[in-house]
């Protein structure tokens, strides 16, 4: 796993084998990112990583000059991996919680700028999760929101749909508040 720009441009980071998920491929993060820098700046945001995983997109967004992030990631063996990462990098901005991503959406009470999500593509609930990051009032207005998802997802008819982007079997619907 690498960054991509920013601080940490450069940094890598190796994933245990036995780690169910995969970090989103660098190919793919750098054309979404290249693709955001046209929605918004990330620099001095609140940013929130929804499905963390290995924790790459959090360590990209610390890079790239977001001021917070909040890194939610629900297996305690990737929480760790995750914490490990942001003490090599010396990261303090960052808050890495262990917990289920679509209850802290639902409990949540703080706003960020930015909220990147990469649920499980098979998770039951995946077609919901634009209506309930909308409803719970967390994106700030004006603010970018990123679903990563499968191909046979399909979110342009929802009212704060901007586009979709499509890289190999990676897709992202990006959201704006």
């Amino acid at each position: 796993m690498r960054i991509i720009t920013g601080l940490y441009k450069g940094r890598r980071f190796d994933i245990p084998r036995s780690f169910k998920a995969r970090p989103t491929t660098d190919f793919a993060k750098e054309n979404i990112f290249n693709v955001l820098a046209g929605h918004i700046d990330l620099e001095g945001k609140q940013a929130l990583d929804l499905f963390s995983g290995t924790g790459s997109i959090t360590l990209e967004l610390l890079s790239r000059g977001c001021d917070r992030v909040v890194s939610v990631e629900i297996d305690r063996d990737h929480h760790a991996f995750i914490k490990q990462c942001l003490a090599k990098i010396g990261a303090v901005n960052c808050l890495p919680l262990r917990a289920d991503a679509l209850r802290f959406v639902k409990s949540c009470r703080q706003k960020f700028d930015f909220i990147f999500a990469d649920p499980p593509y098979a998770l039951g609930e995946l077609a919901a999760i634009p209506g309930m990051v909308f409803a719970s009032g967390i994106l700030s207005e004006g603010g970018v929101f990123v679903l990563e998802h499968g191909a046979k997802n399909d979110f342009s008819s929802d009212a704060h749909f901007i586009e979709r982007r499509e890289y190999g079997s990676v897709n992202f619907s990006i959201f704006k508040g």
